[in-house]
């Protein structure tokens, strides 16, 4: 639809097939340049902090896990770090080093599952293949350990719910050997290639300033050169000893551009940074056990009696991962919770990234902040500008995107 002498508007999304997550952008293009950019994440809100108030804190685990399939074990530890903090409930160190050993499996799993989608979206369908195909090697991994390949069901308050046997850790020993003999397959064919190098260099670019100034977090605000990472500047579970240092592209390329290329190189990067970890937690884990209290009645009977609010937060393969939550003393269910995901900062920066790019970059501009819709699609809106400040409700949210999206096509 026109927007002047020679700039029309192109919907994008929110089903479309170089998305993975149900996006709309509205893209005023000049020619093939894109001018300005409108976008609305949503579609799939799910309601699960409202679920959780009728719920006791361990119930709650498997609705925060649910919050999102790829990074579920962040999401998991989030929430239980809360409830610890909440409650001041210690956790044994064997339990926090085998916690750190699945968060880096999950951000192993997931850099893969990402720089593949990258792949496809670029059109590079055979390092796509390649990428799914190096991804099953940690999956099997994660069923060993857990039984299940995503949503682990593992972690719970005061520590976790699976040991590492020594079947385990040859499995976890025998994927480490497999990558580091094999990733570079994978990341070099992408990084030798001209033709990804062309569609990835100074495409969406974000520079360290507007990465700061809008909050982007985790690989994003790391590919524009912020070393920004909980696991080194906030240390916990078991990173205070993992020596951790956040992996920026300057430090390995000479400059940072804050590009789709550069958010590549970080997360192959961390990759590799991910599988010495997990090493290093092998070689360290600690004996003793795996929980703080492993009867279920005295622990729910102890987190009946808690009072307060807490707050946890990891380093998810995304960024920056914040669960809070409030317990009241005689309530056997959860006063609030709520979840802060990263896409909920990252998601902010895309206009910025749309700056005169070309039209067909859409779709990996979108994809380069990996982001997950259902993680952030928890919110609560009201509406300043009425009289009376207002809390709008799931059909008044509907009805106004539904007038917004009459508005635009009118346009």
């Amino acid at each position: 639809m026109a927007q002047g002498k020679t700039t029309y508007r192109v919907p994008i999304g929110p089903v479309h097939v170089g998305l993975k997550e149900p996006i709309t952008a509205w893209l005023d293009v000049d020619g093939e340049r894109i001018v300005q950019a409108t976008i609305r994440p949503g579609a799939i809100h799910r309601g699960i902090e409202f679920m959780a108030r009728d719920r006791n804190p361990i119930q709650v685990i498997y609705l925060a896990e649910r919050v999102c399939g790829i990074c579920s074990f962040s999401h998991i530890t989030c929430f239980v770090r809360a409830v610890e903090d909440a409650a001041k409930i210690p956790v044994p160190r064997r339990a926090q080093y085998i916690r750190s050993l699945l968060l880096e499996l999950e951000r192993v799993h997931s850099h893969i599952l990402w720089a593949g989608v990258a792949c496809y979206t670029i059109g590079y369908d055979s390092a796509f293949h390649l990428g799914m195909q190096l991804r099953e090697k940690v999956m099997d991994v994660l069923e060993a350990l857990t039984g299940n390949r995503v949503n682990y069901g593992v972690g719970t308050v005061g520590g976790v719910r699976r040991d590492i046997t020594p079947e385990v850790a040859r499995a976890i020993r025998d994927m480490l050997d497999y990558y580091r003999n094999n990733i570079a397959t994978f990341t070099d064919v992408v990084f030798d290639d001209p033709v990804a190098l062309a569609r990835m260099r100074h495409v969406g670019p974000l520079s360290p300033q507007e990465a700061m100034r809008y909050c982007a977090l985790g690989p994003t605000a790391r590919g524009s050169g912020l070393r920004i990472d909980l696991r080194w500047s906030a240390p916990y579970e078991a990173y205070g000893e993992l020596d951790v240092t956040p992996i920026v592209p300057q430090d390995y390329l000479g400059k940072s551009h804050g590009d789709v290329y550069d958010r590549f190189f970080v997360r192959a990067t961390e990759i590799h940074q991910s599988l010495d970890l997990i090493e290093r937690c092998l070689d360290g884990l600690p004996s003793g056990e795996l929980m703080w209290e492993p009867k279920l009645p005295k622990l729910l009977n102890y987190l009946k009696q808690a009072d307060g609010e807490g707050i946890g937060f990891v380093e998810a393969p995304r960024g920056d991962d914040t669960h809070a939550i409030r317990l009241t003393k005689g309530a056997e269910n959860i006063t609030w919770w709520k979840v802060r995901a990263p896409t909920y900062s990252n998601a902010i920066s895309w206009p910025l990234m749309f700056r005169d790019q070309e039209l067909a970059d859409a779709p990996l501009i979108l994809n380069s902040v990996d982001p997950c819709i259902s993680c952030m699609e928890r919110v609560l809106v009201t509406d300043r500008a009425a009289e009376r400040e207002e809390v709008l409700v799931k059909q008044d949210l509907i009805e106004r995107c539904r007038e917004k999206t009459r508005r635009l096509m009118r346009q």
